[in-house]
């Protein structure tokens, strides 16, 4: 089987012929036909994000067909089209009973813990395949796993209400889920704050306001007012910053992005004065995927106006995306498609 690892971090993607996969008694295997290319991805073959050991076969948004199943996997058959919930958790520790399936005591990611979907094959338990409804195709399916669903999480992390405005800090994959999300749960202005002037475009297209990150965002943003959610999806202490700072009073700043810098901040200033807050929000649950499933099925969420490049399993084609997205390049996703 052909998959595409991290054999050392600082270096490029390295090909490997891997055993063929058994499922085990719960388990099924899924033949990949859709792995998104997440910045994680970029963090982990950098190793700026620590991975338990190597060689590790990334890819987390996933999405395929079902070719085996063990004898006593349930909810899903051979044949069956699937989209993969990334962590792989007991459901019966504490965390999993209060439905915080993220901090499960023996939880598992895929693509970092554990096999990923950079290959012909994937074998998970069958309780994380979500069948793919019909009229949403397998590549959004896949960039949903992560993209849209933590997206999600972390609009429902900000418990936004109905016309609030809404600051999206980073307009590439996880950004444009949000823009449309926001506007889906009820915001009223939606602002795309990039300095890609290409993904702001592309973000006044799901119906944001267009925002230069090289242009003090924080301060345009408090000259309309401020805003009542800012979304940091960047994974950068300076725009962790801008994000506080832009908030109006009440105001709720979420951080999404991995970044391991401390940022500046002034408690009385930032928080105090305007009763603002911090909070962080961590992947999604797997509630979650069902409902973003039925709004794609729905033609309300758009995501394959995302994927705006599809690459082979070829090891060079992928590490020139991810050389791309390290460097904060046009593409909003792109897709593996086997």
């Amino acid at each position: 089987m052909l998959a595409l690892a991290i054999a050392d971090h600082r270096r490029p993607l390295v090909a490997l012929q891997l055993p063929g996969l058994t499922p085990g008694a719960e388990e099924i295997v899924v033949r990949v036909e859709g792995a998104g290319i997440c910045r994680s991805d970029v963090h982990y073959r950098a190793g700026t994000r620590a991975v338990p050991r190597l060689p590790l076969v990334p890819g987390h948004e996933v999405a395929g067909t079902v070719i085996d199943a063990g004898p006593e996997a349930v909810g899903v058959t051979p044949g069956d089209r699937v989209c993969l919930h990334y962590l792989v958790t007991c459901g019966v520790c504490v965390a999993c009973r209060r439905g915080a399936e993220q901090f499960c005591d023996v939880g598992e990611m895929i693509g970092l813990d554990r096999q990923g979907g950079y290959a012909e094959a994937i074998v998970v338990p069958a309780r994380n395949a979500h069948r793919v409804p019909d009229g949403v195709t397998t590549p959004a399916a896949a960039v949903m796993m992560c993209s849209s669903a933590t997206a999600l999480h972390a609009l429902r992390r900000a418990d936004l209400r109905p016309g609030e405005s809404v600051a999206v800090f980073g307009a590439g994959g996880l950004g444009m889920s949000a823009v449309q999300l926001a506007r889906i749960l009820g915001a009223g202005t939606v602002y795309a704050v990039d300095t890609n002037p290409i993904k702001r475009h592309a973000a006044a297209g799901f119906g944001a306001e267009s925002v230069d990150g090289d242009d003090d965002p924080a301060g345009r943003l408090l000259d309309k007012g401020g805003v009542d959610v800012a979304l940091e999806l960047v994974g950068s202490e300076a725009v962790m910053a801008s994000a506080v700072r832009a908030l109006a009073p009440g105001g709720r700043a979420i951080a999404v992005g991995i970044t391991h810098r401390e940022f500046g901040l002034d408690p009385f200033r930032d928080l105090v004065r305007r009763e603002a807050e911090i909070r962080g929000a961590a992947d999604h649950l797997a509630s979650e995927i069902d409902e973003l499933l039925a709004l794609a099925a729905e033609g309300r969420l758009d995501v394959d106006g995302l994927i705006t490049r599809t690459v082979p399993l070829d090891v060079d084609a992928v590490n020139a995306a991810l050389d791309d997205l390290e460097g904060f390049g046009d593409d909003v996703r792109t897709v593996i498609v086997p």
